[in-house]
């Protein structure tokens, strides 16, 4: 079939991709003048199973609770006059009970793990340059009890196959001195299995082999508008024109909802904005060894190459992607903390972008009320690490194939995402 994926980031490229092996013309569209220009551009680039528990968690009202009156709180709530935000509201609050957030967080964790595995397997093929490390992450803890909660916490993931390594401050220091010795610190829980790479690098590489194999990767192309029958995606409409095909992927984030509102598809997906700094390491003797999160802050620090990747904040902003100096003042603070040689500071990239977040924290697959029209959509924070396993999942969906992986739960008309 000649297939239109609608979105040229890490999960619209790796669905070509898939799509592409299995003997498909695809085609990409995307707004921007290259792939992975946004979202996938300025997250902390983990492939992270281990980081695989979900927002909708019974601590969450508080913590949006507080962020209406406290400053620097890692998700940040603010009123608005978007119904769509309400609406979202109440049902990512309806996911936060214990039993939903245990469930959600295993389903979430098994996405990510297949996940991981089919990049390997795209690995093992191709021949890409992305920054990678393989070294794990560090979950970092600042007391005693807060590392022995992250551990009991942790179990769940565990008992779902997670490898799991607890550090005193000596077994962190074993495998960065640097960060061992950080003031306040206690300890870490390592993922020795999850890794980390530049999203936004292994995308736009994944998109040359694509366009190199006869793919079409259409960037410089806005899409205006969905056509159907009624019954089925007739075309697409774009400032350059008419593009149709046998079959649509609707991967655009969180633009995916504006767009499938227009042709009377409900998805519960709602921007949540993120920032990041992406700092030169430059002539600095102390950077990071191996990437981590800060838990009690919820700062997380990857190393790529000669760069760091600083992400933190969760806000509720809406669509804006703005950003001002000062909104980067405490992630800055919380990295030199931990490095204080680690990197030039002063020279900073600043970014925010969106996450596309749905109230379960899961992404959605399956067809949306058009027989030839498919979700793949909705990956919240940890897009990068799901988007492998989602690519693989909607091939086969497409292919009319059970995928690898169990959808119970999973797929979006089943659990109630799309009338």
């Amino acid at each position: 079939m000649r297939i239109v994926i609608l979105g040229g980031g890490v999960v619209g490229v790796t669905t070509a991709y898939q799509l592409q092996r299995d003997g498909h013309e695809v085609v990409v569209l995307d707004r921007c003048a290259e792939v992975a220009a946004e979202t996938s551009w300025g997250n902390a680039g983990m492939v992270a199973p281990g980081h695989s528990f979900v927002w909708s968690s019974p601590a969450a009202p508080m913590t949006l609770l507080k962020s209406l009156f406290l400053r620097d709180q890692a998700l940040r709530f603010r009123f608005s006059a978007d119904p769509h935000l309400y609406a979202w509201s109440l049902r990512f609050l309806a996911q936060c009970t214990a039993d939903r957030a245990r469930r959600n967080t295993l389903l979430k964790h098994r996405l990510a793990a297949y996940s991981q595995s089919v990049l390997h397997e795209v690995l093992g093929r191709e021949t890409i340059a992305y920054d990678r490390s393989d070294r794990g992450i560090l979950y970092v803890h600042r007391s005693a009890q807060a590392l022995e909660r992250g551990i009991a916490q942790m179990r769940l993931l565990e008992s779902d196959g997670q490898v799991v390594r607890v550090l005193d401050r000596t077994g962190l220091a074993a495998l960065d001195p640097v960060l061992g010795a950080a003031p306040g610190v206690v300890g870490a829980i390592h993922c020795p299995t999850d890794e980390t790479g530049d999203p936004a690098l292994f995308t736009r590489a994944l998109a040359g082999l694509v366009a190199a194999r006869g793919g079409e990767i259409a960037t410089r192309t806005t899409i205006t508008g969905i056509e159907t029958d009624g019954r089925a995606v007739t075309g697409i409409r774009t400032g350059g024109g008419r593009v149709t095909g046998d079959a649509y992927v609707l991967a655009l984030g969180s633009y995916s909802p504006i767009l499938a509102r227009r042709i009377g598809i409900r998805l519960p997906i709602y921007p949540i904005k993120g920032y990041a700094l992406t700092i030169p390491i430059g002539g600095h003797a102390h950077p990071p060894a191996i990437a981590s999160v800060d838990e009690h802050h919820l700062v997380a620090i990857s190393r790529f190459g000669d760069r760091l990747r600083v992400t933190a904040t969760a806000a509720f902003s809406g669509y804006d992607v703005s950003h001002k100096p000062s909104d980067f003042t405490f992630m800055t603070d919380v990295v030199r903390n931990l490095y204080p040689d680690g990197a030039d500071y002063a020279r900073a990239q600043m970014w925010a972008g969106l996450r596309p977040m749905t109230p379960t924290n899961l992404p959605l697959f399956g067809r949306a009320r058009y027989r030839n029209l498919y979700l793949n959509t909705g990956h919240g924070h940890i897009g990068w690490t799901m988007s492998h396993g989602s690519a693989r999942i909607t091939a086969d969906l497409i292919a009319g194939r059970r995928p690898a992986l169990p959808m119970d739960g999973l797929l979006a008309t089943r659990a109630g995402h799309a009338p």
